[in-house]
């Protein structure tokens, strides 16, 4: 089976998933996705609801995160997509045009937020100014268009087998955006240590919270997406340099993807006082 799913696994190893028995590393792969679709996929409904129905903070205000959450829809929908190419071969291009929501989709729109927030607290005026539903749709539009683009490069490196490009540009896309949300935070945090002059005690105590509620979420946004996405260009770097492709190198990445996939669902429905009570109070030592 080899990790068909966010992999940056061979071409030929994701194709010829069909020919292969279930092994003891496949289980593994097949649990850690089932337990990614059966409680990634309602939560990421869920908060699409919410968004919806305007029980959060809104359709504008959380545009970015009504796109995301679609997103990983289709991400969870890809993890059973690449269990049924074992048993239907005719699916096995499937899982593969979708990848592009993992590679492109997923860090594109984090990495959206992590800008929004930044230009709230950083450049106020700017922010205000795109704060209209029409400049979050224009710029979700060509994101979209680029995730189809990049769901259509990942069939292209199947059909010519070029898995060292494949490597080399997702690892620098990766890079790219991991670049973009550190800079955000840093931004942020400088923010963060400088009170404007003569600011009331009160205006200020609200304007640092603000402040360190944008912190806090581009901080938790940067290191989820570290720990999605590292592993995998780091494995894959060991596989070219040793030439040898272990299924079992890339378990690593494939628990980290299924564990830190989480993060951003339950962020959205904590800050709506949607998550569950065992686990709020954890969560209060975080953004309050």
């Amino acid at each position: 089976m080899n990790n068909p799913t966010v992999n940056f696994t061979t071409p030929e190893t994701s194709t010829n998933s069909t020919t292969q028995s279930i092994g003891p590393m496949d289980f593994v792969e097949i649990c850690i996705l089932s337990m990614n679709f059966l409680f990634g996929l309602p939560t990421n409904i869920y908060v699409i609801l919410l968004i919806i129905t305007g029980t959060g903070s809104g359709v504008a205000s959380a545009f970015f995160n009504l796109n995301l959450s679609t997103c990983e829809i289709g991400t969870c929908l890809n993890g059973l997509l690449s269990i049924l190419p074992m048993y239907f071969s005719s699916l096995s291009l499937l899982p593969v045009f979708l990848q592009g929501l993992i590679l492109t989709g997923r860090p594109v729109f984090q990495c959206l937020m992590c800008v929004e927030r930044y230009l709230a607290v950083v450049h106020p005026v700017t922010f205000l100014k795109y704060k209209p539903l029409r400049y979050r749709v224009i710029c979700c539009t060509v994101v979209w268009i680029i995730i189809l683009g990049s769901c259509f490069y990942n069939l292209f490196i199947v059909i010519s087998q070029n898995f060292h490009i494949h490597l080399w540009f997702f690892s620098t896309q990766f890079l790219l955006f991991f670049s973009i949300q550190l800079f955000c935070l840093v931004a942020v945090l400088r923010a963060l240590k400088q009170s404007g002059p003569g600011e009331r005690a009160r205006e200020r105590e609200e304007e640092n919270h603000m402040k360190r509620r944008a912190f806090y979420l581009i901080l938790i946004t940067t290191v989820s997406m570290a720990f999605i996405y590292v592993p995998y260009p780091i494995t894959g770097f060991y596989i070219i340099h040793t030439q040898q492709n272990n299924p079992a190198y890339w378990l690593p990445g494939l628990v980290c993807y299924g564990l830190a996939g989480f993060v951003q669902p339950v962020l959205y429905l904590h800050r709506t006082g949607k998550l569950p009570l065992f686990l709020i109070r954890p969560a209060i030592v975080i953004f309050h």
